[in-house]
């Protein structure tokens, strides 16, 4: 029976995970990230991916392939990660290192949000002609498209969901683009300003928010009404089988989903309202990112 590698980089830690080919993980561990520079930062992923082999007691013949999931920019055919506004990587090749490091070929790279999404497609089960959709709601905002059982990349940049102008009560316009205005970031943003707490963070909001805070419920309310018009587009232009939801955010406060649900009622016809009912969070959470990456390398 063979094995795949899944390797999710990121720019405060790297996680490995072993899977079998019925997507179950036989093990999984987390490094620590070192931007300082690439070198460095390659060595962790090389750690990372020793470590989960060794304490799996899995050999890299035992290994069918590798899937790595990079953030940004990435060039999926020569296996570079173009760039990245978190690692200290550009233009680098991190296919043909690891290749030459382990003498092992079957390795692909992709976008990380792409692996999510393949992960949580994979779950959902659809027939292939179906549309699915996944949006990953956290440090940023984006989403990617399955049709046909492909993904719909465009000329490069589809899925770039945070860029679109949303309602919003953060500006004086009331319009936003909806990174700016829905992410983790945004949120931590929003409530700096308005508790005038430079230290105050994204989970603190939440936390003020079920203990009924109005200033908390003020930004809450406002970060889920401008989801809601960003799916809505989606609704309206792809009409999905399935919207998963994705990323930190909402993984940690799945209440999001209900009160996303509920501003959605205020932009969807009477003859879309059962794409509501279509929404629902990932399965895998936090893992998702991974478990796509290991799912890459099963398809090698």
């Amino acid at each position: 029976m063979g094995y795949a590698l899944g390797v999710d980089i990121g720019g405060t830690k790297i996680a490995s995970v072993i899977i079998d080919r019925n997507y179950k993980v036989i093990h999984r561990l987390e490094v620590e990230s070192i931007t300082t520079n690439k070198e460095k930062m390659f060595h962790q992923v090389v750690l990372s991916i020793d470590r989960v082999m060794e304490e799996a007691n899995i050999k890299l013949e035992d290994i069918v392939g590798m899937g790595i999931g990079v953030p940004g920019k990435v060039d999926r055919k020569n296996g570079i990660a173009v760039y990245q506004n978190n690692l200290p990587w550009g233009n680098f090749p991190i296919r043909e290192r690891l290749r030459n490091y382990y003498d092992f070929t079957n390795i692909l790279i992709d976008n990380d949000v792409h692996l999510a999404t393949l992960a949580e497609w994979e779950m959902c089960n659809l027939n292939s002609k179906e549309t699915f959709v996944y949006t990953t709601i956290s440090t940023g905002v984006s989403c990617a498209t399955i049709y046909n059982g492909e993904f719909l990349r465009g000329v490069g940049f589809a899925g770039e969901l945070g860029l679109l102008p949303v309602e919003t009560s953060f500006t004086e316009s009331g319009i936003g683009r909806l990174e700016q205005v829905s992410s983790g970031q945004a949120i931590a943003k929003e409530a700096k300003k308005l508790y005038g707490d430079k230290k105050i963070l994204t989970r603190d909001v939440f936390e003020k928010y079920y203990a009924k805070d109005p200033t908390a419920k003020y930004i809450i309310q406002s970060v889920s009404k401008s989801i809601a018009h960003g799916l809505y587009s989606i609704i309206c232009v792809l009409d999905p089988k399935k919207i998963v939801l994705g990323g930190g955010v909402i993984n940690k406060n799945p209440i999001l989903l209900d009160l996303i649900k509920d501003h959605l009622l205020h932009y969807v016809s009477k003859e879309q309202e059962q794409s509501i009912s279509r929404i629902a969070i990932s399965h895998y959470k936090e893992s998702s990112g991974i478990i796509g990456a290991g799912v890459l390398g099963l398809n090698l």
